[in-house]
Parts: structure tokens; C-alpha cells; sequence
């Protein structure tokens, strides 16, 4: 005898056998008990949850006649009766299957409506089942609703489908629906372990919860690879077998990718990856599995008593469990949402590994400042902590410049100068002024000359924290336009340049004095304004920006009805290009019966070509028969009218983003900015 896959031979026989449907196996037990019974029954659900078995059993349930031949209709169908056994067998004649997915079209159901006009030849009812009712055309479904509607009292229809979207009201209206679930894994990890205890095959319990959560609530496709995975594991079932049959990411990574980010061990989280990549595994599994863990993190988090109540033969279980209580609740769900974003990505770069390494270290970059794995070293510009009061009155007399001395002239290296102290007064920086060609050059030395160490300055706009360059940072070039930045200029070989200030050249005014002799350059210190903090530019304008020029109009009473017959023309396709232009522009001064009378700012759009044909639709649409148009001031087009619910709709989405609390998390918690022209309304 050949062979009968598990799916067949444990598919339900009855109602008790039904597993993970008790609300639809209640539902016809209870009506088939009390003889309320409909005419039409709509079964929805994804593949493999039991649409097709339950037909069957309904059918049965309809037609059984007990073991005795003296039966009727039951809840429970005995199963060793004619119809009974050939239901099952498939050759009952008063039971009817059509795949809707194959025969689709208007003859197929009439051909099967013709058999309704005659009664049961065998049982007590006809059953027409149609799998796959959606496939339909819309001609087939008109040609059996009034048959749906008023059927035979002999005649049941029965109609299962995986995509009830499709199916038209008219249908769904004459069906009682059920709507049958997919199945949790639990459920199928249950099934499975009675099936397989039926077949003598060993089967470790962690090669059967990856069957379970692989067959994603199907128990179809849950027995289907439980076949697959004995085949493959010469009859037993193995962990490393089945995961490396379907592919799975082994969770011990998984389990070690979520430390490592915990503790911010970056090396271990690219080894991890690295690791992937040459075993060949899917980066798309093992986002879905740092997804599934972390969620279940989130769960243990959130309820503690169920991370003490674990099963301990699940050892998944119990390493999540500790990975919950070694990561904070916000990162757990910070990463969560990441990972999910990150499935996403993975279509769009070059190489999925890439991607995923990528996710990866996003996951590692975005972890809360101060943690263990943060740089210490920033890029960025710092603000300067403000001192206390009295040490900036202190220091407000402090020189704003330190002038550096004449080094040797010739061959001889020049002595750097001796570092001195930065007073704590804050300051603004000051830009050096270009310097100022000399009348003698001076000669050349080999070693480079130190560069002037710029002091502080007196600030215009008060006293102002001063900002400060990290010393990994290039200099800023000469001539740079950016506020706040200290431009340096080289100087001549031999001669130091000093910058001049009030304060000095007043205390010692010879030293002034021999510095022009040498006719040296002279730079003055000049206050200039706080650069900003770094990234402030890059933000948004606040919601209260003012409103473009474009979007500003005057309402009039004419604009009213202009916006709308203009729109109702571009809508209609009546008007395009230079005439769309120019109705889009333009703006209603006056109607005297047919002749209308618009302005227009711009000349070029007056042209006699636009003129005529904007004329014509606007006749053709009973609106005008004769238009002028002049050139003057707009204060009231459609161009306006749309700019200004453009940027309506443009500040309501900005509103909403920056009200969002996650957005307010992210900019408050992990320093986030939000990219200028990133929030697009829908």
C-alpha cells in the first residue's frame, strides 16, 4: 500500500477532531443539534486551518444515516455509514467540489446550477462546495446569486475562500460567515506531539517548536513539514536536523547578537554577522528572530511574573527570560522597532549581509547615552559650561589677544611659545582680518612659524558661552563664511603677527610702536556672533513660520466660483499647459452674464492662443461664451488657493510628527533631529 501523508491521514473525520476551531466547531454543532439550519455557509481563513475539512464534516453531519440506516441529521456523523464513507472517499453523488480556481467562468456555475433543479439521488441533502469562491467572475457570481438567495429546500451551498475581500457584498450578504484562525504554535506544537506519539517517531521538543512556529498557524504545512523533516532525518526528528532543513537561524546567535548589543560589545556583534554570512543563513530570519525574542523580552519586561513562571524545559524560554533583566524596557523596544524597519531595508541594499550588519550597528549606535558602549571621544562641537558669576567679573578685564614675540630670523628653528592659560570668562570667537601685504618681504625660514594663539574678545550681544573645537577636528579654512568659525591666516617667515587691541596698545604703546616700525601687518580683534549649536540648522522651522508668498491670498466672492470651475476643468482634462497656466493664475474680477473678465499678473501668459482655448472649455462647460483678461495685481488665483492648502496640509503633518510622544522620546532621549523636508503629508 502507498503511503498516505500525515495531512491526509489525520485530517478530521469529525467534529471532536477538530483542533484550534472550537468557535466554528460550537457554532454548527449547536445549529445542527436544534435543526437551524441555513442555506449558505461562507468559510474564510489563510491555508491549511481546515475550510475544505469542515465542508466535509458539514456534509456528513447533513447526510449521515447512523450505523443502523435509521439516522438523521447529527453533530456527530458516525462515520461507518454509505455516505459517510464515501464523502470521506470522495465519491458521493449528491456531494459536489468545484475548484473556483480552475473553473472560474460563467459556464462552469451554470453548468452546476443545472443540477440543483433535481433532487438527492442518494442522501437527504445536495451539497454544492465551491473552494476558492474569490477566483470567480464577476458574470459567474451574478449568474448564481438569486439561486444563493432562494435555493431548494435539498440544497446547501457551501463556499470557502482565502481572500473574502474579493467576494462581492451581494454574496457575503446571503452566507452565514466563519471565519476560521490561524493557529497559534502552541496549538500545532501540541498536535504534532499526539501525531507523532501515534507514529513512533522520536522528536525532540525544540525541533518540534520549529516546525510549529515554521508552519506560521497552518496545520497543513505544520504535518507537511513534519513529513519533510522525517524524510530528512531518517526517521526521527533532530534540532539541527529540522533548522537546518528549513533554514532557520539557530537562536543561540540571536541570543548572542541581543547581549552583545546590551553590554555594547561591537566586536562581538560584527563577529556574529560575519559568522552568518559564511554559515549561509537568511539576514531576513535572523531580523525575524531578534524581532520574535524581542517581543517576548518586551512581554517579560513589562509583566516580571511570567519571567519567573517560565517552563524550564524551554531553555529559549529562559535565556529570554535573562535577556530581559540585562537590557532597560525603552532599549528593548527601541531595538524591537529597529529590527522591523530593517526588514524593510534589506530589498534595497546590494547585499543582504551588508544590511543586515548595518541594522545591526544602528541597533548598537542608537543605544542610550552613558551607556557601556558609548565613544568617549565626540565629533562634534561641545558648549562650554558657564562659570560662576564672579569668575566673569574676574576675567572681563582679561587681555582679548595674546601677541606672540619676534622669533631669530635666518636658519635657526623657532622656540614654539610657552601655552598659555584660556581665561574662564566666555567669549565669543573672533575672525582675524586679512592680512595686509608687506612693503619688504621678509626672509623665509625652514621651520614652520606657531601659529597666533587667538585670545577672547569683548562679545556685542553680551556674555555668551564661547564654542569649542575638538582637537580631531581640521581648522577652518581661510576666508570661510560660516558664523562662529576662527579664521587664521599664515604668517610672514620671519615676523609675528600680533592682534591689536584698545587695552594693549594703551599699556604699552612701544611695542606698538616698534611693530610699525617693521612695517608689520596689523590685526584687529572684531567681535562676531555665536555660532549655533551643532545641527541647529539643520532643523526644521518652527510650525509658526510665516506663510510663503505663494499661498498668501484675499478670499473674494468671485474666487470662490473661479477655483471651482478651474478645477473642475483640469479635473476633466478640459484645459492643459499654457491655458491650465493660465486659469491657474489668473484671477475672477467680474461676470456680466456670458462675458467674464480676468487678470493675470504675468503678461506672457496673455497670449490670444491661451485666451481662445481657455474660452472655449469654459463655453463648452455652459460657464462663459466671451472672456477678457488684463494684466494687474492678483490677490485671489486657484494657484493661490491650492499653494495655501498645500501648506495648510504641510503644517498639520509637521504638527502631528512633532506632537508624536515617540518622536519627542527619540529628539529628547537619544539627541534625534529630524531631517529638513523629510515629512511629506499624505
Amino acid at each position: 500500500m502507498s503511503y498516505l501523508v500525515l495531512a491526509r491521514k489525520y485530517r478530521p473525520r469529525n467534529f471532536t477532531e477538530m483542533v484550534g476551531q472550537e468557535h466554528v466547531v460550537q457554532a454548527l454543532s449547536n445549529a445542527l443539534t436544534q435543526q437551524r439550519l441555513h442555506h449558505a455557509y461562507l468559510f474564510t481563513g489563510t491555508r491549511g486551518v481546515g475550510k475544505t475539512t469542515v465542508s466535509r464534516i458539514l456534509a456528513k453531519s447533513l447526510n449521515c444515516q447512523g450505523p443502523d440506516g435509521n439516522g438523521g441529521i447529527t453533530a456527530t456523523p458516525c462515520g461507518v455509514c454509505q455516505a459517510c464513507t464515501d464523502i470521506d472517499s470522495g465519491r458521493f453523488v449528491d456531494y459536489t467540489e468545484l475548484d473556483a480556481a480552475s473553473n472560474r467562468g460563467v459556464d462552469e456555475v451554470q453548468s452546476l446550477l443545472e443540477q440543483a433543479v433535481y433532487k438527492p439521488v442518494q442522501g437527504r441533502f445536495k451539497v454544492f462546495m465551491i473552494d476558492e469562491v474569490h477566483m470567480l467572475t464577476n458574470t459567474a457570481f451574478n449568474a448564481m446569486l438569486k439561486t444563493l438567495e432562494e435555493p431548494p429546500e435539498y440544497l446547501k451551498f457551501v463556499l470557502a475562500t482565502t481572500d473574502p475581500q474579493k467576494v462581492p457584498v451581494t454574496v457575503l450578504s446571503r452566507c452565514l460567515q466563519f471565519n476560521l484562525r490561524p493557529m497559534a504554535p502552541e496549538t500545532v506544537l501540541s498536535h504534532l506531539t499526539q501525531v507523532l506519539a501515534t507514529e513512533n517517531v522520536p522528536a525532540e521538543p525544540q525541533a518540534l517548536r520549529l516546525l510549529s512556529r515554521a508552519a506560521r498557524g497552518s496545520m497543513r504545512d505544520a504535518l507537511s513539514l513534519t513529513d519533510q523533516a522525517i524524510a530528512f532525518g531518517s526517521g526521527q526528528l533532530q534540532e539541527a536536523g529540522v533548522r537546518q532543513m528549513l533554514g532557520a537561524v539557530d537562536r543561540s546567535y540571536v541570543f548572542r547578537l541581543i547581549e552583545a548589543l546590551a553590554q555594547g560589545d561591537g566586536k562581538t556583534v560584527v563577529e556574529t554577522s560575519d559568522t552568518l554570512r559564511m554559515n549561509g543563513l537568511s539576514a531576513a530570519s535572523t531580523l525575524e528572530e531578534m524581532s520574535a525574542v524581542l517581543q517576548r523580552m518586551a512581554v517579560f519586561q513589562a509583566v516580571p511574573q511570567m519571567a519567573g513562571a517560565v517552563d524550564a524545559d524551554d531553555p529559549e524560554a529562559a535565556e529570554t527570560a535573562r535577556l530581559s533583566a540585562l537590557m532597560p524596557a525603552d532599549e528593548t523596544q527601541l531595538l524591537y522597532s529597529l529590527c522591523l524597519h530593517g526588514r524593510g531595508e534589506l530589498g534595497l541594499a546590494p547585499d543582504e549581509y551588508a544590511a543586515l550588519t548595518m541594522v545591526l550597528l544602528r541597533l548598537l549606535a542608537f543605544k542610550p547615552a552613558g551607556g557601556v558602549g558609548e565613544s568617549a571621544e565626540k565629533k562634534t562641537l561641545t558648549r562650554a559650561e558657564t562659570p560662576p558669576s564672579g569668575a566673569v567679573a574676574s576675567t572681563a578685564a582679561a587681555p582679548a589677544a595674546v601677541v606672540a614675540t619676534p622669533g631669530p630670523v635666518g636658519g635657526a628653528a623657532v622656540k614654539p611659545p610657552q601655552a598659555l592659560p584660556v581665561p574662564s570668562a566666555p567669549a565669543a570667537p573672533v575672525r582675524a582680518a586679512p592680512p595686509v601685504p608687506s612693503a619688504a618681504p621678509a626672509p623665509a625660514v625652514p621651520a614652520p612659524v606657531p601659529a597666533v594663539a587667538a585670545g577672547t574678545a569683548p562679545s556685542v550681544a553680551g556674555d555668551h558661552p564661547s564654542e569649542s573645537f575638538n582637537d580631531s577636528e581640521p581648522p577652518p579654512w581661510p576666508g570661510s563664511d560660516e558664523p562662529g568659525t576662527v579664521t587664521t591666516a599664515a604668517a610672514p617667515a620671519a615676523t609675528a603677527l600680533p592682534v591689536r587691541t584698545t587695552e594693549r596698545f594703551e599699556r604699552n604703546p612701544d611695542v606698538a610702536q616698534s611693530f610699525k616700525a617693521q612695517n608689520a601687518p596689523e590685526y584687529v580683534a572684531i567681535p562676531v556672533r555665536e555660532s549655533p549649536e551643532p545641527g541647529e540648522r539643520l532643523q526644521p522651522l518652527p510650525l509658526s513660520a510665516p506663510t510663503p508668498v505663494s499661498a498668501r491670498y484675499t478670499p473674494t466672492e468671485e474666487g470662490d466660483v473661479w477655483h471651482a470651475t478651474v478645477q473642475q476643468l483640469v479635473a476633466a482634462e478640459a484645459i492643459t499647459a499654457l491655458v491650465r497656466e493660465l486659469a491657474l493664475q489668473s484671477q475672477l474680477v467680474a461676470r456680466d452674464g456670458g462675458h467674464w473678465l480676468l487678470r493675470v499678473e504675468r503678461e506672457s501668459l496673455n497670449q490670444p492662443t491661451a485666451r481662445e482655448r481657455l474660452r472655449a472649455a469654459l463655453e463648452a462647460a455652459g460657464h462663459a461664451t466671451q472672456i477678457s483678461v488684463e494684466v494687474g495685481v492678483v490677490i485671489d488665483s486657484p494657484a493661490r488657493r491650492n499653494a495655501a492648502a498645500a501648506a495648510e496640509r504641510q503644517r498639520r503633518a509637521e504638527e502631528i510628527v512633532h506632537n508624536d510622544p515617540f518622536v519627542q522620546s527619540l529628539m529628547r532621549d537619544y539627541g534625534a533631529r529630524i531631517v529638513p523636508g523629510s515629512i511629506k503629508p499624505a
